[in-house]
């Protein structure tokens, strides 16, 4: 989350994973702050008003650090990222059309944040291939999709570990978030009509069941948004679920070898 941190700062932390574990590391830049406000001002250190209006500025400055780009006349020019070697990839995230658009016209790989606002999916990837314009790092448009997912053996029993994220983004979007629940949890709690509706709704676009399923759902999600590619998550737990489901997704999509790094 940029607005939160010094572009400096960010620059070198990324450089430095990046010389450290080469073509491991992507750097993914947010313009909300992801958190209160009395955590962002602590952040930031600032006594000046909490805005991200200066998100482009920021990212601007941010790509000079990691590109050595300044201008000759910019107050910035004498000032150098250290470490220099591994910079990595720069994704923008967005779950709207003010980062679609702006990674357009920066050039830069985008990833939409289909997995809580996929209401914009579409549009937001529609205004970013409209606007993009190519870059020193990239030619033509590059988009990611993050989508809720959660695999296991039967259609039942994802249902069963995907209703503690129903519950918890119920509690989260009614201002009452709590410490994620368990399955057990979840099937006990005593829903509404008016809180089922609203879970639903708010899980909509997660993709849940077994292999079949979750195959079936992801390639049309593919087809529907022409991703380049898909980011699951999978808030689930135990541990061993998790590792479950991502195993089984990555056995029907026969990822054995790790994909070529995406070039910065």
């Amino acid at each position: 989350m940029l607005p939160n941190h010094a572009p400096l700062v960010i620059a070198e932390q990324f450089g430095t994973l990046g010389a450290l574990f080469p073509g491991r590391v992507d750097l993914g830049i947010g313009r909300a702050p992801g958190t209160d406000p009395a955590t962002a001002h602590a952040l930031r250190r600032s006594s000046g008003q909490l805005s991200a209006d200066d998100f482009p500025e920021q990212l601007a400055e941010l790509v000079a650090f990691l590109g050595n780009s300044f201008p000759p006349n910019h107050p910035l020019r004498m000032v150098t990222a250290v470490p220099h070697s591994g910079i990595p990839p720069v994704w923008l995230l967005g779950s709207s059309g003010y980062s679609a658009q702006l990674a357009g016209y920066l050039g830069l790989p985008f990833a939409f944040a289909h997995h809580f606002s996929s209401i914009n999916t579409l549009p937001a990837l529609e205004l970013y291939r409209s606007t993009f314009r190519p870059s020193p790092g990239r030619d033509q448009p590059y988009a990611m999709v993050a989508a809720a997912v959660v695999c296991a053996d039967t259609d039942e029993t994802a249902q069963w570990l995907a209703g503690p994220t129903r519950l918890a983004m119920l509690r989260m979007r009614s201002g009452r978030p709590e410490v994620f629940p368990t399955p057990e949890e979840a099937s006990a709690y005593p829903w509404t009509p008016a809180e089922r509706a609203a879970a639903d709704s708010a899980t909509a676009s997660h993709i849940v069941g077994s292999p079949e399923t979750v195959r079936a759902g992801l390639d049309a999600l593919i087809d529907a948004t022409d991703a380049d590619e898909i980011m699951i998550v999978t808030n689930i737990h135990p541990h061993a679920t998790r590792i479950r489901s991502y195993e089984l997704i990555a056995e029907f999509a026969e990822l054995t070898v790790p994909r070529q790094p995406l070039s910065a």
